[in-house]
């Protein structure tokens, strides 16, 4: 339970009536509840569309759930998306390319990024089938953070601080068991055929991704892990939006 409480204050601005203290190598074992603190967020997006979406079109309900997303997770993930693509961007090497995430200001690209990938989160969201959208407002959030654990387990770290260091080191080949086993479930329970294919395309992007910035960068960072969160939430929501065999006829 406390490492779940780690994994939920590092990931989520939810305020708790009391202080979880985290110590060295926490953070790196508090991965393996990373999909569960993902079946949270969802939790509360069926919660909050429950509620208004009896009163709302549905694009702008999609949008609210949307904004309740990055409200709830403190823009984390966005921002890296968006240092990201700001590093795609700059001409250099490697010290470059880290020095330019590391900015807190944002890019012409980065701006961009951000831009089209809450559009093309928004309009997947949109897309997906009324008869399902309770179990996709589950999932996507569980595969985003599956993915994190899966592009941290076993990779290097871009640089020796930060908090994507602080994961890697505490984080092991159990920790990285545990988060995809609790994903698979997730996934055989709501939807089994879609969100299966959803997780191996989602585990396609991650790994295609992380192994370009090891190549890259020697490593990752925090802000590339972020990113590659925004990634798989896209990639999730565009292949669960996909009419399916397990849909009932509309």
């Amino acid at each position: 339970m406390r490492l779940y409480l780690i994994a939920l204050q590092f990931l989520t601005i939810i305020p708790l009536p009391f202080d979880t203290r985290c110590q060295k190598g926490d953070l790196g074992r508090a991965s393996a509840f990373f999909p569960l603190v993902g079946l949270t967020i969802g939790g509360l997006l069926v919660g909050l569309n429950w509620l208004i979406e009896p009163w709302l079109s549905r694009p702008l309900t999609a949008a609210l759930l949307i904004t309740f997303l990055a409200a709830i997770t403190g823009g984390l993930h966005l921002d890296g998306l968006a240092d990201v693509c700001d590093g795609l961007a700059a001409r250099g090497n490697r010290e470059r390319f880290l020095a330019v995430m590391k900015d807190s200001h944002i890019g012409a690209l980065g701006a961009v990024g951000l831009v089209l990938g809450l559009l093309l989160k928004w309009q997947a969201l949109v897309a997906v089938p009324s008869a399902i959208t309770w179990q996709v407002l589950l999932l996507f959030p569980i595969l985003g953070r599956c993915a994190q654990v899966l592009a941290l387990g076993g990779a290097q770290h871009a640089r020796q601080d930060g908090i994507g260091a602080a994961i890697i080191q505490g984080m092991g080949t159990g920790h990285l068991l545990v988060a995809l086993a609790v994903t698979v479930a997730g996934c055989l329970i709501l939807l089994p055929v879609t969100a299966m294919i959803a997780l191996t395309a989602v585990c396609a992007v991650t790994l295609m991704v992380k192994g370009y910035f090891q190549h890259r960068l020697g490593g990752l960072t925090g802000d590339i892990v972020g990113c590659i969160n925004e990634l798989a939430e896209i990639t999730a929501l565009i292949v669960l939006s996909v009419n399916n065999p397990e849909l009932p006829h509309l």
